[in-house]
């Protein structure tokens, strides 16, 4: 994924030297860390045993292994996404599930996402989507996927949502609005890599609720 309207964006896609894990909702795959700067970590196809996630009330954690970082999460409603296109809607704008801010500190990251409440895509229990986190520490993009299917239940109470530090999290002022020619994943390998070539630009509104989380 390419971000023209912030510096600390890329111009093209590098060998990085941090990472970072999603830890829930569970990932399409295991972690892959060479496959990271791919498309779902290289993943091709939705899994099967998809994560039963709050339509409201519900949250993400990760870890992160880079001082300074820029994270958004985009989301499909396709069955089997396999490219960034399916994560747009039929006019090519980004359908944003939680809009891209910066934020500093290694270690656990939590931070809530009321996919009930989202205006880029109407959603409702017993859908299925997959949701994309687009982690950017400087020196590169990397994505990771979870499949979900939504339902109306609570948060789970034993998985862990934690801050490592009280760093500050800053909204962006301009945000990702793509068109994609990024080329599909081959859907008879997971893990085989995919690569993307993507125009952005666009404006982003606040994120109070990450910010009132930290």
């Amino acid at each position: 994924m390419r971000f023209t309207s912030a510096a600390i964006f890329s111009g093209l896609l590098t060998v990085v030297s941090a990472h970072f894990q999603l830890q829930y909702p569970a990932p399409r795959g295991p972690f892959v860390e060479p496959n990271e700067i791919n498309f779902c970590d290289g993943y091709a196809n939705a899994v099967s045993n998809r994560t039963e996630f709050p339509i409201s009330g519900g949250f993400f954690s990760l870890n992160s292994e880079h001082p300074q970082w820029t994270l958004g999460v985009i989301v499909s409603t396709v069955q089997d996404p396999d490219n960034f296109a399916n994560f747009t809607d039929s006019n090519g704008n980004e359908q944003t599930a939680v809009p891209f801010f910066q934020t500093s500190g290694e270690g656990a990251f939590c931070a809530p996402i009321n996919l009930s409440d989202l205006t880029s895509v109407s959603l409702k229990a017993g859908m299925n989507v997959t949701l994309q986190w687009i982690f950017d520490g400087g020196d590169g993009e990397l994505f990771q996927c979870a499949d979900l299917t939504l339902a109306d239940i609570p948060a789970p109470t034993n998985v862990s949502c934690s801050n490592a530090t009280n760093a500050a999290v800053t909204p962006l002022t301009s945000a990702p609005a793509f068109t994609s020619s990024a080329a599909s994943p081959s859907n008879t390998s997971n893990g085989a890599p995919s690569t993307a070539v993507l125009s952005l630009s666009g404006v982003l509104g606040a994120m109070a609720a990450v910010m009132a989380l930290l």
